[in-house]
């Protein structure tokens, strides 16, 4: 007889890969549908464990696990944004929006309703922690700036364009994925250097600003 090949051995997972896993099944099944929609049993068959251990490692239910998987993906977006200082800014920044952009796509429908807002398992912990990443992007684009100091005018006008970032990345969304990636993106620097601009008619510090990023073209 052939003797059979060995089974290979269980190795029972840690704490720490066990939550890991958990949250993987859950961010999996977030981006393509809504927090709505999601029930623990289907992250308990996604990660293809009971429903029980789900709720040993969250035992605040739904809510706790949608939390912790926001967390999770917050994280990744704020790491979009963290670009080497090397090199044009401007460069810099279209390698930043080439990871954001690839996030919105593989989370297509998961970011819609994160960003939308409207979702029953939305609460002011979970609307925290989608400020929290706006607020490390501008973070992020100011020391790219190389600005410690900014001033009310130049803070604004930064806000502004993350915002029109995730605006133009729903209406990406709901148009089909048109343009092409690529062109959303430069399209997107394109106007960043177009609001500071349009500051900078008005605020010295964005008018130095401006004419340093001029000079990288």
């Amino acid at each position: 007889m052939t003797p059979q090949a060995p089974t290979p051995a269980y190795r029972r997972l840690s704490v720490e890969e066990r939550r890991i896993q958990l949250l993987d099944a859950a961010l999996t099944l977030f981006a393509h549908r809504p927090p709505e929609e999601v029930s623990l049993d289907d992250v308990a068959e996604q990660a293809g464990v009971s429903r029980p251990l789900v709720y040993r490692y969250f035992p605040g239910g739904k809510q706790q696990l949608y939390e912790a998987a926001l967390r999770s993906a917050a994280d990744e977006l704020r790491l979009c944004f963290d670009e080497p200082r090397e090199g044009p800014l401007l460069a810099r920044l279209s390698h930043a929006l080439d990871r954001y952009l690839t996030f919105v796509d593989q989370h297509d429908t998961g970011f819609s309703a994160l960003l939308r807002g409207g979702s029953v398992v939305e609460t002011s912990q979970t609307s925290g922690i989608v400020d929290g990443v706006r607020r490390a992007a501008a973070d992020h684009i100011m020391r790219h700036l190389d600005v410690t100091e900014p001033g009310p005018r130049l803070r604004m006008t930064v806000r502004m364009w993350i915002t029109a970032v995730e605006a133009a990345s729903l209406i990406w969304l709901d148009e089909d994925k048109q343009p092409p990636v690529d062109e959303l993106r430069d399209w997107l620097v394109e106007q960043f250097l177009a609001v500071l601009t349009v500051t900078a008619r008005r605020d010295p510090q964005t008018a130095t600003l401006v004419e340093a990023l001029a000079a990288d073209l």
